[in-house]
């Protein structure tokens, strides 16, 4: 399929045009752990790579090959591998493509597994981790002159909602002959393509906004040939394999991508000035905003301004957050986002949970951060359900 179809068309064709077994209309969910060859000859070039083909389900499967395959259009990317999960493809490509002795700069504010990597796991390997200030382009650009192997990026980033310049940052990281990947998570394929920007590497956690519906886990990186091949390689070594069903859930979640997002984007920002208004609402985060401190360059790098958005109650307590958030109706207290149904939490139980109260405070996350991920159900529905919770908070 050409790369010119339209996102909306992508979302649902991509990757899988081609006639399945026995004439089926759906990407069959391919269970089986190894696939047979009679021709010698053939199953050393499918092992070898030299010819299209699965050889062993740790390493490729044909529903997962779909999946990946579909990011990848949407992305507008030379290639796609994926993991079990969204940290799975995270650890995968930073220790994929790091070595002891390399640098890596990033930002303060990337979503806790990955803040984790970088305070715990990659000081041990003996690679030298910077992160800067968010909101602090031309440090992040100093940190980036001084010289460095990647940079890590993350935009909108979770759960403070903040805007990174990728353009800016991405000319600095060129010039400094760094790779640049992007987590994308939050925007979608829909709302933003960083490798249009100049990323080397854009990735999802898929058990977000990919999916959809929350019931399935899965990772997924695209760009580079040959940098997604080294961390192709890994992932298969490693094992963090995504199952073929899991795949399936996802290619289905999929086919909806543009309708879902489309609808959030709109809902979010309604909601988001309802809060912004709202007395007993100290401060909202959301890039639609005209508030937001970088309103404009999301306005420049995104289609949409997404369907996350982050607030504190004018309290500003956990006290007062714990009385709100069973007030909802329709929310799901729960630590996921970019569902069907809206989803709420603080950073102590869903983005951060792996960090300490002392970890999060230096990252800036105040504990009383309400994260809230808008549904697909009706905005006036959902504005009704949280001016209840609020009133007398």
């Amino acid at each position: 399929m050409n790369d010119l179809i339209h996102t909306g068309t992508q979302t649902v064709w991509g990757g899988e045009e081609k006639p399945w077994m026995q004439g089926a209309t759906q990407v069959p969910v391919v269970h089986s752990v190894s696939f047979g060859y009679q021709d010698m000859d053939e199953w050393m070039q499918v092992a070898k790579g030299e010819k299209s083909g699965h050889i062993y389900g740790r390493n490729t499967n044909p529903t997962v090959q779909a999946f990946e395959e579909k990011v990848r259009r949407l992305e507008k990317g030379e290639a796609a591998t994926s993991a079990a999960t969204g940290m799975g493809i995270i650890s995968s490509a930073l220790f994929g493509l790091l070595s002891a002795g390399d640098r890596v700069v990033s930002i303060k504010d990337t979503y806790g597994g990955t803040s984790k990597l970088f305070f715990e796991f990659l000081p041990r390997f003996n690679v030298d981790v910077t992160l800067c200030d968010t909101t602090d382009h031309a440090a992040i650009e100093t940190e980036i002159a001084k010289g460095c192997k990647l940079v890590y990026l993350e935009t909108p980033t979770n759960p403070t909602i903040k805007i990174l310049d990728l353009e800016r940052l991405i000319t600095a990281a060129k010039k400094a002959g760094s790779i640049v990947v992007v987590d994308n998570t939050f925007a979608t394929p829909i709302n933003q393509n960083p490798l249009q920007l100049g990323a080397d590497l854009v990735l999802h956690s898929a058990t977000k906004f990919l999916g959809g519906h929350a019931d399935a886990l899965g990772g997924v990186i695209c760009g580079s040939r040959d940098l997604v091949k080294t961390i192709y390689h890994f992932r298969e070594i490693n094992g963090a394999t995504l199952h073929p069903m899991a795949a399936y859930l996802l290619l289905r979640g999929m086919k909806t991508l543009h309708l879902r997002v489309t609808r959030q984007n709109d809902s979010a920002l309604e909601i988001a000035r309802f809060l912004s208004d709202h007395p007993a609402v100290g401060r909202v985060h959301y890039p639609g905003l005209a508030a937001h401190d970088n309103h404009e360059i999301a306005r420049q790098q995104m289609r949409g301004f997404g369907g996350m958005l982050s607030f504190e109650l004018r309290e500003n307590s956990l006290e007062g957050v714990k009385r709100f958030l069973p007030r909802l109706r329709f929310a799901h207290a729960a630590a996921n986002l970019g569902a069907v149904e809206t989803i709420v939490g603080i950073p102590a139980t869903t983005s951060h949970v792996e960090c300490t109260a002392q970890e999060r405070a230096a990252m800036g996350i105040p504990e009383g951060l309400i994260r809230y991920s808008t549904g697909i159900e009706d905005p006036r529905d959902l504005i009704s359900d949280l001016e209840q919770a609020l009133a007398d908070i």
